[in-house]
């Protein structure tokens, strides 16, 4: 189970889209999504197609006490995935947490019931370090960056990973960083190819290689109360946010296998041990079958990221 806290303190870099069209992109390929939207303005919310003035209950009850986790969540809204819907109700929250014990973990306490029932956890991060983002990355076990190739993004990066550094000493030991993604790309501009350099030698294989370009059905999806994979399956945009779902699990498969020739190895060193000890002392040596052998995980499907990375699919 991974969660995903979608974070930057810049605005207008695409929190929000990401957020909405991952969670409906990996729910497409059979995985159990939980999009948590954590920002006041409610736009993952209404981007999901719940109108978020006409909500009984929202994550600001949730996170003061005054409702429940199964109370709060919205069952397979607008692209099939469960919604914990928001408002403007939850700027109030921002206040009241600073006066409670643990304030920093009242969305992890909150999620507790419910989090092993879903493959990815999806959270939509207000844009700023509050407290509503810092009970955001308590949670998370990893950070997902979108960002636009600018000069200013680059400026702002480094403030919040030294966020997400002091949550992980501190909080959060399991956070980490989970990708760079950029947003509205056009490899046409200069600009963004220097970026996009500086970012690859700076972060490495953190830097997805999934970019999402300009498109106007991103854009306009939104107004539908709809992902654009329900608006518009076939867009441009559409299709990036598949390729990024594949390209976080493709990466979350490689983990799983390094992994697990971690620990076989460590298997078989312990098997040699037992083999030299039993030849020593004449007993029947352990064999690996008996000391038991860890598989790898089932073969995912992924999708392919070459479809979004050549220049002609920055076009509107």
């Amino acid at each position: 189970m991974k969660i995903l806290a979608i974070a930057n303190q810049k605005g207008g870099v695409g929190k929000t889209t990401t957020s909405t069209n991952l969670a409906a992109s990996l729910f497409v390929v059979n995985k159990k999504v939980l999009l948590v939207d954590l920002d006041p303005q409610g736009n993952a919310t209404m981007g999901c197609g719940v109108d978020k003035n006409q909500l009984g209950v929202s994550v600001y009850e949730l996170l003061t006490g005054q409702a429940t986790v199964t109370e709060t969540i919205v069952k397979k809204c607008e692209g099939g995935f469960d919604l914990l819907p928001a408002n403007g109700d939850l700027t109030a929250a921002e206040v009241e947490l600073l006066s409670l014990a643990d304030k920093e973990l009242k969305l992890r306490f909150a999620l507790e019931p419910v989090r092993h029932q879903y493959d990815y956890i999806i959270i939509d991060c207000p844009p700023s370090l509050n407290m509503l983002t810092v009970n955001a990355l308590a949670l998370a076990t990893g950070v997902l960056i979108p960002m636009q190739c600018e000069y200013y993004a680059l400026e702002g990066l480094s403030a919040l990973l030294d966020t997400i550094a002091d949550i992980t000493a501190v909080l959060n030991p399991e956070l980490q960083l989970e990708g760079i993604l950029r947003t509205m790309y056009d490899p046409r501009n200069s600009l963004t190819n220097d970026v996009t350099a500086q970012l690859r030698e700076y972060f490495g294989d953190k830097l997805y290689d999934t970019v999402i370009p300009r498109n106007v059905r991103l854009a306009e999806a939104p107004s539908f109360g709809q992902p654009a994979l329900i608006y518009d399956p076939k867009s441009r945009g559409a299709l990036a946010y598949l390729a990024l779902a594949g390209e976080i699990q493709r990466k979350e498969k490689e983990q799983r296998e390094l992994v697990a020739q971690d620990s076989e190895g460590v298997t078989n060193q312990s098997v040699t041990g037992s083999v030299l000890d039993c030849d020593q002392l004449g007993c029947e040596p352990t064999t690996a079958e008996s000391a038991g052998k860890q598989m790898g995980p089932p073969d995912l499907e992924i999708l392919s990221t070459e479809e979004v990375r050549s220049a002609d699919e920055v076009s509107e």
